[in-house]
């Protein structure tokens, strides 16, 4: 996928003017990207529309209009951006205030035990936080960016109709979930 220039984007006054509806259209198009897998994570398949969105409102909060600083903004999200050969992932681990400190010490590592798999095909395990490392000696972080760099006969299985399921294999976090065919067409569409 392309990634985003300053010329993709809205200025600070017109974004204030289309926030809300671009607003709408984003949220509506991140709920069909979005899964729960298992009751504490939550999968964002991140793509160019997300990434934007986010972009528009860090500039938005930081009321930033300067080259220099949309260009940083620029730099340290279009990583999340797929690029035709892989599927980016925001997950969220999601857990009660009184119960988070304790959760994400015993899901240490559950970054790098999440998964993909395609009908007939190995599964293949998150490349987490390549941008910086988000857990220390104590605990995980409730929040890691993921990638999963996928075989072309896996993108030719999956254009194919094959099956695609999506999971977790912590030893305190075992979850595995079907990906519904809808979510799975916008997931296809972003392989190329």
């Amino acid at each position: 996928m392309n990634k985003l220039s300053a010329a993709d984007l809205m200025s600070l006054e017109q974004y204030a003017r289309e926030r809300a509806a671009f607003r709408a259209r984003v949220l509506q198009h991140k709920a069909e990207r979005q899964l729960a897998v298992g009751p504490n994570a939550t999968w964002c398949f991140e793509d160019r529309l997300t990434v934007q969105y986010q972009v528009q409102e860090m500039l938005r909060a930081e009321r930033v209009f300067e080259p220099e600083g949309i260009a940083e903004e620029l730099d340290a999200y279009n990583p999340l951006i797929p690029d035709g050969r892989n599927w980016k992932v925001t997950l969220l681990l999601e857990f009660e205030p009184a119960e988070r400190p304790q959760a994400l010490a015993r899901l240490k590592g559950v970054e790098d035990r999440c998964w993909v798999r395609v009908a007939g095909h190995a599964r293949v395990f998150a490349i987490a936080d390549e941008d910086l490392e988000r857990e220390n000696e104590h605990k995980t972080s409730a929040v890691h960016f993921l990638r999963f760099e996928l075989a072309p006969e896996m993108v030719a299985s999956l254009r194919g109709g094959a099956a695609l399921g999506i999971g977790i294999d912590h030893e305190h976090y075992r979850q595995e979930v079907t990906v519904p065919p809808a979510v799975q067409r916008s997931l296809v569409a972003d392989l190329g």
